[in-house]
Order: C-alpha cells, then structure tokens, then sequence
C-alpha cells in the first residue's frame, strides 16, 4: 500500500448516505458510517499507519512490469481498477447500491468483485478497520460460514466473501490470498450495521451479479433526468453524479466534501472537516442540478431549508447559520484528533467545524437564487418562513460578517456579502410577484435598492476600477466573479469589465485563480493555498459572458486537464498541479457545470467577440 498517495489518486463511491474513497491501486483509505459525518472506520488518508484500510487489488509485489488504470463504467458511480501485467488482465469493481430512501439507515455495503480476463493474477485482501477515527478498538470474530465480523462501538462490520477467497484472521484483522484464472471471479462484500445486526450468510453469485445491475441501473435511470447536451457530455455528467453521490437522501442535504482534514498546502493548518452541509454550497449544488434539469433534488432540499427555519436554535442566533450536520443539527464542535498525524504530516487533524457560529449573509442571497429557479416554491408555510426571513434581513443586513470564506480575522463590511443580500430581496420579489404571494414587497424593494447603491458607492474602489473584497480595502476577491451571473450588473458592463481584468491581472495565474491575496487581506491563518477550483470556472463562467469566448474556452479546456483519471477534483491545485483540499468538492464540480452551460450558450450564438488576450503561440 502506497503509504500517502497523492489526493487525486481516488475515485469515490456511494450510496447516497455516505461515500469511500479508492485509491488508484484499489484500496479503500476512506470511509465513514454510517453517515458522511459518522466517525471513519478506514481512514489512512490522515494515517497510513493507525488510520485503518480496505484492500482488495491484484498483489502488485508478485506481478512484474504492472501497470494499473482507474475508470468509471460510463455514466455511473461503479469504480474499476485494471491491472495489466504480462502474466495476465484482471480488474476490480467496487461499488454500492444506491439507496435513494428518504429513511435514514444504518446499514451500507460495499460490494468489490475482482476477475480475471487474460491469463493468471494473484490477489491480496487486507481489511483492518479503525474505528471511530482510529480511537476505539474493536473485536474480530471468525464464524461458522467462513465470514468475519468485527465489532467496534455502535457498529459492526460484515465481511463475505464468495468460495475462491478463504478469509483468515491476522490478529484483529483479516486477510486473504488468491489466485484467478481468466474468467474467474471473486467477490467480497462489507457490511456495516447495527451492532447484533448482521445475518449470516453465502455471499452468492446471484447477489453480486443482482447488487451491480441495481448499481448500474440506478445511475442511467437517473442521468436520463439531464437536459444537458453541450461539449463537455461526459465531465458534466461525471460532476453531475458527484454531487448526487455528496447529497444525503433521508434530508435532501448536500454536502460540502466527502472528506475532512485534508490540506490546502501539504504541511499545513488549514485542514477543515468539510462532510456538512453549508448553506452556500448545497445551494449553489441545487442551483447547479437544476439548471441541468434535475427538479427533486430542488424539492428535497426545499424541504430540508424549511425544517431548519422551523426548528431555530442555530449556534450562530441567526434564523439559518451557514452550516449543518446533515440531518439538521445546528452544533459542529470542532475537536483536534491529535493521535492522527494527517495527510502527509499535515497537523491538526479537525473533526466539527468551529466556523458554524459565524454570520455569513450572503447564505440567504444564494439560498434565494437556488429556490427562485423551480416553478414550484414550495407550499404556504414554507413560502410564510421565507417571508419572514427577508422581512428581518431588511432589518439586519447592514452588518459585518466574516464572509463567504470563513475568515478567522475578524469581521468585514464584505461585497459579496452584500451582492447575494441585494440577490435575496431580488428573487424574493421575483417570487412574490411571480406566484402572486403575500410579501411587503414596497419594503422589500426600497431594501434592494439601498442594498445596491451602498454596493456601487462603497464596494467600487476608484484607484483599482474595481469592485474590491470588503469596504475597507483595495483587494480584489473572486467570489464577486458571480456578479454578472446573479444579475447584478451586466456582463458587458464597462464597470464589470475593468473588475474583471484587476482579477486577470491579479489573480489569475495561467488560467488558474486565486480566492484573494491572504498576505493582503490577512485572514487569521498561518500558511498559503493553492488556487480555488470554484473560482477558477467562475472566471471560465464570467469570460464566456463577457463575450471574451475564445479566451474562456481555453481556460476552461486547461482546467479540464487538472481533473483527475476519473474526472474529479478537490478544493485547489497547488504549484506543481497537484490537488489540495478536501476531495472530491462540490464547489468545483457544481462551478464546471455552470460553466460549460455558460461556454455552451455563448458557442452556440457565435456573437462573442475574440478573446483577449490574443491566443498563445500565434495561433
């Protein structure tokens, strides 16, 4: 087992309630239960050492001149990793069934199944879970019928396998040696539940065979729901389903990242637990699937933004705070797991996020724009909740707030704080008059316009003819490349353009973008970040509309190539283009969507004009 591999190197699979990560050589160095928020059962990506793993891949020790390949079955989440060697062909298929149940469940089962094409390959199985992030320990049991069960607290893990593979204990863990031929096959299934859950039994053919149709099925019944037919066909359905894979089916919930404390710079602090729901990314998630035609998505989450108002009690006192553990509970405390040395010695390794008691007001602008897009608002109570929140906004918008990146240095009167307030009143009055509801819609828009005249006369900084970060500096900030999407100013404008090339020349690098310059607007952190893949097709998005086309179709075709063999991405890319930060990210992925939708649409017209700057190499 590689002892780090690089982040990138993984795909990742699910069943809608939780999700785990495969390494390119087939181990599974990721997995939490039985919720995307639970404590890890395997989780060497933040210790190879007491971490705990899953492996199940052809013995590379015993093969010569190996290479190993990582694919997707196309439109699905069905992981296959391929090994060729001169003695022979073979792959592994790891996948789980999707539950799209809107009933939570303790039971989750992953299913890997190897076989052989071509000539012989020996197999290894290694699997030595680590409960409760590696703190607890855990009983291993051999039983009659060949299979194991390991008992750890409040979770019991099933392991069957089918007749090739004989399972023996090596110590607390299990192990296993084979052989297939071409055309065998071996499986083996882990089954988390309940403790006293589990129900011995054969792992048959049948089973296996009938667990990946259900797989399969499920995933092309589902991208058939998509009216996406531009360019990018299948980047655009592989980040379509990761953010169905990073939604959480009892709730309606998406979540931010399936994983938590890996790095935004190898070495350093800044490792935050990302598997929650932020009112800003599920929102511009649901915003990102409903554009592509997905509508239940944008009804779960209704529901789920409804029960939140509802039920109040929020850490930060506000009517909504900016994040939630996936059922709805409003407290994430932040602990450090300091007997887990992190990825690739990156300390502190955080479990929680400290960052849910702080006030983000842009979290009801794009909660707004997510809701305003489906012709179906939701019913009475839930349009009288929503009223009411931008009745109290009209009286507390004018505030402060820490900002749409979190920052620990203290509060700011942020522009895009203040951009997605105005958007708030905006679609509410959309909404209002659309669906003919009852609003105060003369104090709504009185509110709206004080909004963007405080925007054009504080947030517009003369000296850089630029629209900065906060009212108090000249730096620049790339969350404001959503501007022009939100309808704030138009994407032609000469106020936007000159916005646009400060961002060219300041934060762009290569294509690549920066969220702001930290050494500038210090946010309470030690370290640096690599560039932010979110603003990065942002930047793709606000070129296309801007008409810079040729300029935004080759940004965007350069971002493409930092995804990864699979087609996923993290948080960031760092100076060698390496991917950093918590992976995969729904930011990234739901900001390609828009921006291939953007791309597609100025393509099609043919009206843009010709990029600038003039393309490289005298083409």
């Amino acid at each position: 087992m590689n002892d780090y591999p690089p982040i990138a190197d993984h795909g990742m699979i699910g069943d809608l309630q939780t999700a785990a990560l495969v390494s390119g050589t087939g181990t599974i160095d990721w997995w939490c239960t039985p919720r995307f928020d639970s404590p890890s059962v395997f989780a060497s990506l933040l210790d190879s050492e007491r971490g705990g793993h899953f492996g199940f891949a052809a013995d590379l020790d015993l093969i010569a001149g190996e290479s190993v390949r990582q694919l997707y079955l196309p439109d699905t989440a069905i992981l296959v990793t391929r090994y060729m060697a001169p003695s022979g062909v073979g792959e592994v298929a790891d996948f789980m069934e999707p539950n799209p149940s809107t009933v939570a469940t303790d039971r989750h089962r992953v299913m890997r199944v190897a076989r052989v094409v071509r000539g012989s390959l020996p197999f290894t199985l290694a699997c030595r879970p680590r409960f409760d992030y590696a703190r607890a320990p855990h009983t291993l049991t051999m039983l009659d019928d060949g299979s194991a069960l390991f008992r750890g607290p409040a979770t019991d893990l099933h392991l069957r396998s089918s007749d090739r593979i004989a399972l023996r204990p090596d110590g607390d863990d299990v192990v296993a040696q084979f052989t297939l031929q071409a055309g065998e096959t071996a499986a083996i299934a882990l089954t988390a539940d309940r403790p006293g859950a589990h129900t011995p039994s054969p792992l048959t053919p049948a089973e296996v065979r009938g667990g990946i149709e259900a797989c399969h099925d499920f995933w092309l019944g589902w991208l058939r729901g998509s009216r996406y037919r531009g360019r990018w066909q299948e980047m655009v359905n592989r980040s379509a389903i990761t953010l169905k894979l990073l939604t959480y089916a009892p709730t309606g919930a998406p979540i931010a990242a399936a994983t938590m404390g890996l790095p935004e710079q190898i070495g350093g602090e800044r490792n935050w637990d990302y598997r929650y729901t932020w009112i800003r990314d599920a929102s511009l998630s649901v915003r990102a699937l409903i554009d592509l035609g997905f509508t239940e998505e944008a009804h779960a989450f209704r529901t789920w933004l409804r029960d939140r108002l509802d039920a109040g009690g929020t850490a930060s006192g506000e009517p909504l705070q900016i994040m939630y553990r996936i059922d709805g509970d409003p407290h994430l405390t932040e602990e450090v797991l300091d007997h887990l040395e992190g990825y690739r010695k990156s300390a502190p390794v955080r479990a929680g996020n400290a960052a849910a008691d702080q006030i983000q007001l842009d979290i009801y602008g794009e909660a707004a724009d997510a809701l305003a897009q489906s012709q179906d608002i939701g019913g009475i109570h839930g349009w009288r909740a929503w009223a009411r929140i931008l009745d109290w906004l009209a009286d507390t918008w004018d505030r402060p707030d820490e900002g749409i990146w979190e920052t620990r240095g203290g509060r700011q009167d942020f522009t895009y704080s203040r951009l997605m307030t105005w958007v708030a009143f905006d679609r509410g009055i959309r909404m209002a008059t659309t669906h003919s509801r009852p609003a105060d819609i003369v104090r709504w828009t009185n509110t709206r316009d004080t909004v963007f005249n405080q925007i054009v006369r504080r947030g517009w900084n003369e000296r850089r003819q630029a629209f900065v970060q906060h009212y108090a500096t000249d730096v620049l900030d790339a969350s404001l490349l959503l501007m022009p999407r939100v309808g704030f100013v138009a994407p032609h404008d000469p106020a936007w353009l000159s916005t646009l090339d400060a961002m060219d020349q300041e934060l762009v690098s290569d294509s690549l973008v920066y969220r702001y310059d930290p050494v500038a607007s210090p946010d309470g952190l030690r370290g640096s970040e690599g560039t932010f893949n979110l603003c990065s097709f942002l930047y793709v998005e606000a070129l296309a509309r801007a008409g810079r086309v040729r300029q935004a179709r080759y940004a965007f075709d350069k971002m493409l190539t930092y995804a990864n063999h699979v087609g996923l991405f993290a948080e960031e890319i760092g100076p060698s283009g390496e991917q950093l930060g918590n992976f995969p990210q729904a930011f990234t992925h739901l900001a390609l969507v828009a921006a291939a939708i953007a791309l597609d649409e100025q393509l099609d017209r043919g009206d843009g004009p010709a990029a600038r700057p003039s393309p490289p190499y005298g083409t």
